[in-house]
């Protein structure tokens, strides 16, 4: 039987997620890295992830880190450059999905208050039938719990679930509750597999 529902992590699936290369070109690699080998950003967010203040969060990491406090702020002051470009490939299968009827939900490691700024900037934020934001669900994946959350919510069977992340630590999660699971590399990847599962033809999937 055919999926369900279609489910899209965000980060690496809908817009790149990649704050290194952010900094790279803003500070060059070696000033860079000597940024993230004295300050762990990457757990400053995984706060936010889990439900933190946003702005608030990052600013007190700064103000922790006064040698690198301009730095950190950039997590804040340009998110929206963290979080591009937008896989425009990606968002085309979203929205060609949801004009053939298909359910489509977001899980993502996002902050509820974080998620709430980009609306106005990542358009697609708004198109999900249902979100499970872990900002809002106080868990992130690949905790079991983020997935009991979804299937309670949307009380599908997990085998008429379909699921893309980048990260195999959160698709092996998901495989192990019964979901059917992709591992997103590309688009294009992503779009075989919608029309594998009967989903789109090659024609609706842009392949």
């Amino acid at each position: 039987m055919q999926p369900e529902a279609v489910i899209f992590d965000i980060g690496n699936v809908l817009t790149r997620w990649q704050p290194e290369a952010f900094y790279d070109r803003v500070l060059g690699e070696d000033r860079r890295r000597a940024l993230f080998d004295a300050v762990d950003l990457h757990g400053m967010n995984a706060l936010v992830d889990d439900g933190a203040l946003f702005r608030e969060t990052i600013y007190d990491w700064a103000d922790r880190h006064p040698d690198w406090a301009p730095e950190i702020r950039l997590w804040y002051d340009r998110w929206i450059d963290l979080a591009s470009p937008r896989i425009e490939g990606s968002i085309a299968l979203l929205r060609a999905l949801r004009v053939k009827g298909v359910p489509v939900f977001c899980l993502t490691n996002f902050g509820s208050y974080s998620y709430e700024e980009a609306r106005d900037k990542l358009d697609f934020l708004g198109e999900f039938d249902r979100e499970y934001v872990s900002g809002r669900l106080k868990v992130s994946k690949p905790d079991p719990r983020i997935y009991q959350a979804v299937e309670d919510d949307c009380a599908l069977p997990p085998d008429r679930l379909l699921f893309a992340d980048d990260k195999a630590e959160n698709i092996t999660a998901a495989a192990r509750r019964g979901w059917r699971t992709h591992q997103f590399e590309s688009w294009e990847g992503w779009a075989e597999r919608l029309v594998a599962e009967g989903l789109l033809t090659r024609k609706e999937a842009g392949i």
